[in-house]
């Protein structure tokens, strides 16, 4: 495996076996979802990403978000602050957790939380970046990593900067996700720039941005040389592409199938209604059914009709009335039932 762009990434004290990573995204990676992501190919998750102060104030809520769920074994706890001691509070709230490591989010472009001076606001301050990675990387051994971008905006491209900060303060692995705070979401990710960087560190780089297909993570391995991938929003309605892009980066593939590596819509459904089945283990049933709306709407997308089926989803508000609109709706277009679910 070490021999092909499908490998194991070595960290002081923690394996990740493979290179393929589901990043945290609030709101989207709970328990129920990593879970679901790890059944599919996934690598390695993190969780929703988590306020410092709030872990340090005992908050419950947040405390939750940072608990593994009962089938992972490996976890990252993603945490924003903007102050080193903020981090040196939460820190006991954390270890409680037993994180595999704990990732530092200098990226998140939400203005709510740049405006603390947290996420993405760290990188107008690439010494404030080394500042809190010390501090924490001196009082655990659990290995401390960073999420940075690109940038503030196009005028003020520091990744490298940044990315040479974290790792000075002692950080084990660095994420790039390769737009600047400004871009958000939009515009197209430079990936020449995660090639810069892992050029550029000693340590792991992962890149991040426009990652919606095996090709394109094989693409990003090949172009940048970094060490893995971290998929976001490629994921959200489709966790099976864990499992297609390392069947797909396989030395071993036939390339004659390679391009077919992808869910179709009926076991698209299948796979979300697992998925809803573990949201309900875990929550209430209406908080669970609440929930997977967002996820039930990813998972439709382009499917026939979906439009409607979605209409009917939104209005469900108990797991059998997913469960019967969505059977109707396999059996009607494709002839085939939900998968039986223990």
């Amino acid at each position: 495996m070490e021999n092909s762009l499908y490998h194991s990434i070595q960290l002081p004290g923690l394996t990740l076996p493979g290179n393929l990573l589901l990043a945290p995204l609030a709101g989207y990676t709970d328990k129920a979802f990593r879970e679901v992501a790890r059944s599919y190919g996934a690598d390695f998750c993190y969780t929703e990403m988590v306020s410092a102060e709030a872990i340090a104030r005992g908050n419950q809520k947040t405390i939750d978000l940072m608990e593994r769920g009962e089938q992972e074994d490996l976890l990252g706890i993603q945490i924003f602050l903007a102050e080193a001691d903020q981090g040196e509070r939460a820190l006991p709230g954390i270890l409680k957790c037993s994180p595999s490591l704990i990732d530092i989010n200098c990226g998140c472009p939400v203005p709510k939380v740049v405006k603390t001076g947290a996420g993405a606001a760290l990188m107008q301050d690439p010494d404030k970046i080394y500042t809190l990675v010390r501090r924490l990387s001196t009082l655990t051994d659990v290995p401390v990593t960073v999420k940075i971008r690109s940038g503030w905006d196009e005028s003020s491209i520091n990744f490298q900067e940044a990315g040479k900060a974290a790792v000075e303060g002692g950080a084990a692995m660095v994420g790039l996700h390769a737009r600047t705070r400004i871009q958000g979401y939009s515009g197209t990710a430079h990936w020449d720039h995660i090639a810069q960087l892992a050029k550029a560190l000693p340590v792991p780089v992962i890149g991040s941005g426009d990652l919606f297909s095996p090709q394109a993570a094989e693409e990003m391995l090949k172009q940048t040389k970094c060490a893995g991938v971290m998929f976001a929003r490629g994921a959200i309605g489709n966790p099976v592409i864990f499992q297609h892009t390392r069947n797909f980066l396989s030395p071993e593939r036939d390339d004659t199938i390679a391009d077919t590596l992808t869910a179709g819509p009926a076991e698209r459904l299948r796979i979300g209604y697992r998925h809803l089945q573990r949201e309900l283990y875990y929550k209430s049933e209406d908080r669970g059914c609440a929930e997977m709306k967002k996820h039930l709407s990813a998972y439709t997308k382009g499917l026939p009709d979906g439009s409607a089926l979605r209409n009917e989803l939104m209005r469900c508000t108990s797991g059998n009335c997913y469960r019967l609109t969505l059977q109707r709706y396999l059996q009607r277009h494709f002839g085939t039932d939900l998968p039986e679910i223990s």
